[in-house]
């Protein structure tokens, strides 16, 4: 009798779980080395993959990180009984999310690359921002340059403050924030 020596799985290495490894590793980097030095020579050694790997998935290491963070952040919690409660909930949430290890660093080392990369730009603003952005619009029935307005001032400033001193903005500070922004956006739509 003679064995088939045919396998079921296709030759190489197992591609399930890829993503979540190369992310996992991603992260780690970034928090360990910061986004400058988190190349990704670096990401493909700490996941353990080839660099060809990562470049099949990914044409540069800013779309890399553009889908880390979408993977990172999730989908935004539509919570709170209220608009207000709502929008804090919202501001709470990305706060969390920028102060998780490595998150921030690459968010912002991704965003400051962007400055001078129109490519990178209209992958963070379609890619990352627009899926958010048209969420709080169905949400808070506002209109797009608001909604553009209220991630702007939440997210530079969680961001400004991350770059300023090296650490995420604390709970107190947060709330305060809080404080700061729903005066301006609770009141319902704002002129368009």
């Amino acid at each position: 009798m003679t064995r088939s020596t045919t396998s079921a799985r296709p030759p190489g290495r197992p591609r399930s779980g890829v993503n979540a490894v190369v992310f996992a590793a991603t992260l780690s980097t970034v928090n360990e080395l910061g986004y400058a030095h988190a190349t990704v020579d670096r990401i493909a050694a700490a996941a353990g993959v080839a660099k060809t790997t990562i470049y099949r998935r990914w044409p540069s290491k800013g779309a890399l990180i553009v889908d880390c963070l979408l993977d990172a952040f999730g989908p935004l919690p539509l919570e709170g009984a209220s608009r207000a409660a709502f929008m804090s909930s919202a501001i709470h949430w990305i706060a969390a999310k920028i102060s998780e290890p490595g998150v921030g660093d690459a968010f912002a080392g991704v965003f400051s690359d962007a400055v001078s990369d129109p490519a990178l730009r209209e992958v963070l603003s379609t890619r990352l921002q627009d899926p958010y952005r048209l969420a709080l619009q169905d949400a808070l029935g506002e209109p797009e340059n608001r909604v553009l307005f209220f991630i702007d001032v939440v997210v530079g400033t969680l961001l400004h403050r991350m770059g300023m001193t090296g650490e995420p903005m604390v709970d107190a500070d947060v709330a305060a924030l809080v404080e700061m922004v729903l005066p301006h956006f609770t009141d319902g739509p704002g002129p368009t």
